[in-house]
């Protein structure tokens, strides 16, 4: 024990550390190598330079944010051996064969194609330089395929028999990787990865625009994150539902947990939209609610009943507090982005998409959202799993390696000192090639906000400084 933290509690601040610094990235270079993809596509269908532009800008910051996904991931996975030990021992027949997959067929297939897409274009063709890009995005989406149904056949174990010795033996990898909950989750994911990309994206691109309206560039990337949002948004609330449908189904501790449902309420189970859960009383406290909703929206019914936590032993329940909060930050951004991409829908009809500064200080608001959004659903999953490594059949406690806390908290203090600064210049230097427009020479760019100057876009194609025919680009 060490000043009231113990071996697994440290080991579990450890692995919470580490994956929170990983998954933002293969978060953000799944969802950019599709946006690669479809840029190079765009660029070699249209022949419009805006499109060529935009992916030698971006294609820069995914090969660091790869970089950084890689190195991150690495460190992650030695955590298995020196802290869960018995875990990998005893899931290790299900789960080394499916990360070894992942490498093989999935990070193989990126890092192969990876340095054609970055550097290929005037060497192997133009046709094989859009293969390639196109298996950097692929590859991407395999991982992430494998990772998933890793981590979904921990949260719905099934294909499965254990050995005398505690072992799981795969039975059936069919099951084991199909699980009932892994295409939900799989769907949410990688939703999840072009949302967070969209708003990037789109953040970045005001910036630009608040500086130089007339940025070809960067209209062209506004607007095509702006119909990213209000097109995938809404798929992404409606695969949420069903996600959260089948966890229900699988993990009803989880669901009460997320919902603050420690009782049943009548007839009909209401929404809490805020409340302090109170774990020791069984009870959430300044509860702000709206009746029939949770039924509704859980059941699809105005009169469905749901377990509550207290139906439950105490033993079985997770951190209550931390899924409650984790779950509505989660749901909140992603109705946040709904709204953002509606005004943007909004400013498109009247044609104003390039000229509301409020709609374009909203996008850089939202910019880091997805990644936010990402690591309270993540919270949400992982924490809504405890107390078990294999939900019902090993519990965390009975995972952890026979590390002591000391040894332990010294591994942790040095990941945290090392990350701050290894993965602390490589966001500076992301953050810095994004300050960047996508071209600094192109038409009309000047440093400073042209606007601020009281200097129009009229004004500016009269004195020769735009050309005329940048003046129309309403309609991207």
């Amino acid at each position: 024990m060490l000043d009231g933290f113990n071996a697994e509690t440290l080991a579990r601040i450890q692995f919470a550390f580490t994956v929170s610094f990983h998954i933002i990235f293969p978060a953000f270079s799944i969802g950019l190598a599709s946006y690669l993809a479809v840029l190079n596509g765009l660029w070699l269908r249209t022949r419009d330079e805006a499109y060529l532009n935009l992916f030698e800008y971006w294609k820069k910051i995914f090969a660091v944010a790869f970089g950084m996904g890689v190195v991150s991931g690495i460190v992650m996975s030695y955590q298995f051996g020196t802290n869960w030990s018995v875990f990998s021992d005893r899931a290790g027949p299900v789960v080394g064969p499916l990360m070894a997959y992942e490498v093989l067929s999935a990070f193989f297939l990126e890092a192969g194609f990876l340095g054609i897409m970055l550097f290929g274009r005037e060497r192997v063709g133009e046709k094989l330089h859009m293969f390639a890009t196109a298996m950097v995005a692929v590859g991407t989406l395999m991982s992430a395929t494998w990772i998933l149904a890793v981590n979904s056949w921990m949260q719905t174990p099934a294909g499965f028999s254990i050995a005398e010795n505690g072992q799981f033996i795969p039975d059936d990898w069919l099951a084991i990787i199909f699980n009932p909950s892994f295409p939900y989750r799989l769907v949410h994911m990688v939703l999840a990865a072009y949302l967070t990309v969209a708003f990037v994206v789109a953040a970045v691109s005001a910036f630009h625009l608040l500086r130089n309206r007339m940025d070809s560039e960067s209209r062209r990337a506004f607007s095509m994150a702006m119909w990213m949002a209000i097109l995938v948004t809404p798929i992404q609330i409606m695969a949420g539902d069903q996600h959260g449908l089948n966890t229900l189904e699988h993990q009803p501790i989880k669901v009460a947990a997320m919902e603050g449902h420690f009782d049943q309420h009548g007839d009909s189970q209401p929404l809490a939209l805020f409340g302090i859960p109170n774990e020791e009383e069984g009870r959430l406290d300044y509860a702000i609610e709206v009746p029939y909703l949770g039924s509704l929206i859980l059941t699809h019914t105005l009169h469905g009943q749901i377990q509550g936590l207290n139906e439950f032993p105490e033993e079985e329940w997770p951190p209550v507090a931390i899924v409650f909060f984790s779950f509505r930050i989660m749901v909140g951004i992603g109705f946040a982005m709904l709204a953002l991409g509606a005004l943007g829908l909004l400013a498109r009809w009247r044609g104003k998409l390039y000229d509301w500064p409020w709609l374009l200080r909203a996008a850089i608001v939202m910019g880091p959202s997805g990644f936010v959004a990402v690591l309270a659903g993540w919270i949400t999953t992982e924490v809504g799993r405890q107390p078990y490594t294999v939900y019902g059949l090993l519990r965390t406690a009975d995972s952890l390696a026979p590390v002591d806390a000391p040894a332990v908290a010294a591994s942790l203090v040095a990941f945290i000192v090392v990350y701050f600064f290894i993965f602390g210049a490589g966001i500076f230097y992301v953050l810095r090639m994004m300050s960047r427009p996508p071209v600094t020479s192109a038409p009309g760019f000047r440093e400073g906000p042209t606007r601020a100057a009281g200097i129009t876009p009229a004004q500016q194609i009269d004195s020769g400084f735009i050309p005329a025919k940048e003046e129309s680009h309403h309609g991207d």
